[in-house]
């Protein structure tokens, strides 16, 4: 049976300045770097974090606002897992981290290196999220947390001080957390248009926003496995989204198996499938531009086998 709707605030600006407070203290900041993309275009390399990906910062941000003596529980596609593992070794906060069965093993098998609790259960991660929302505990959301949210905007925060605008910005789409935190950072900023790019095979938030109601969509495999699957009821992440200057796309697997291929060949990077989503939307000349392109690599964590494979995929 369902977990019922959760009552979860939306972010305001404080929440990003009290989490750029806690990551710039704890994180240094991820370099820009010049890439042939676009004429002026930058990559903003995620991928360089401790756990692989941005999500540490959400996992950093929320774990900082936990009252002291209560346990955390959050479900993961296997990212934010890892920076909630992360950031409890760092805090030690008591965390429980819920992944499916068929969550990406290079994700588990870090996230078994910390002290943290870990399930396994479901097929899908909407099997994990609905476990994870039925145990006891302070329920910490990869993408519908204030805290967590405004965790992921601290990129933006860093982009200030790294690049003049205006600016296009270029990030992937799962649950929402992170162009819902850019578009909070955009709205204050006045000079930046965020453009969001999902699985084509998981379109949920797109829905959402178009729909202005959340509803379930129909879910696809995909090589982008951190960004697949439904959101949960009541997700502020697409209100967050459509009261900024957001446009929303998607790419297929193939446009995502160029986008991997091309920057190990031009920069000689490894991501994930979700993480390039970026540029494969760029390479697939789905992205407007105006103003200086920055597309942020989100995320690392692949198998060698899986990025051999995509590195050969027609």
């Amino acid at each position: 049976m369902p977990v019922a709707a959760r009552a979860v605030r939306s972010p305001e600006p404080q929440d990003v300045e009290t989490a750029w407070i806690t990551v710039r203290g704890a994180l240094t900041p991820t370099p820009v770097v010049p890439s042939p993309l676009a004429s002026g275009a930058l990559l903003k390399l995620e991928i360089f974090q401790p756990t692989g990906s941005f999500k540490v910062r959400g996992a950093l941000a929320a774990l900082a606002g936990l009252p002291a003596q209560v346990k955390a529980v959050t479900a993961s596609a296997g990212n934010h897992g890892l920076a909630m593992a992360y950031a409890a070794s760092q805090t030690a906060a008591d965390v429980t981290v819920v992944v499916a069965e068929t969550a990406s093993p290079a994700k588990v098998a870090k996230i078994k290196s910390y002290p943290v609790t870990l399930v396994q259960h479901g097929r899908y991660f909407d099997d994990a999220e609905q476990h994870a929302l039925s145990l006891p505990g302070r329920y910490v959301s990869a993408y519908n947390d204030p805290h967590v949210i405004a965790g992921q905007a601290t990129i933006g925060k860093e982009l200030d001080d790294q690049v003049i605008g205006p600016l296009t910005v270029v990030v992937p789409v799962g649950g929402g957390g992170l162009v819902g935190g850019l578009s909070l950072w955009a709205r204050e900023r006045g000079d930046v248009r965020i453009v969001g790019v999902e699985s084509s095979v998981s379109r949920a938030v797109s829905t959402a926003v178009a729909t202005g109601r959340i509803t379930e969509v129909e879910v696809g495999d995909s090589i982008a496995d951190g960004i697949i699957g439904n959101i949960e009821a009541g997700c502020v992440t697409p209100g967050l989204i459509g009261a900024g200057s957001v446009a929303l796309t998607a790419v297929t697997d193939a446009e995502i198996h160029a986008a991997l291929r091309w920057l190990f060949t031009e920069h000689g990077l490894v991501a994930e499938g979700s993480g390039a989503c970026g540029v494969a939307a760029v390479l697939a000349g789905k992205v407007e531009i105006s103003g200086r392109l920055v597309v942020v690599l989100s995320g690392r964590n692949i198998t060698a086998g899986t990025f051999a494979k995509a590195l050969t995929h027609d």
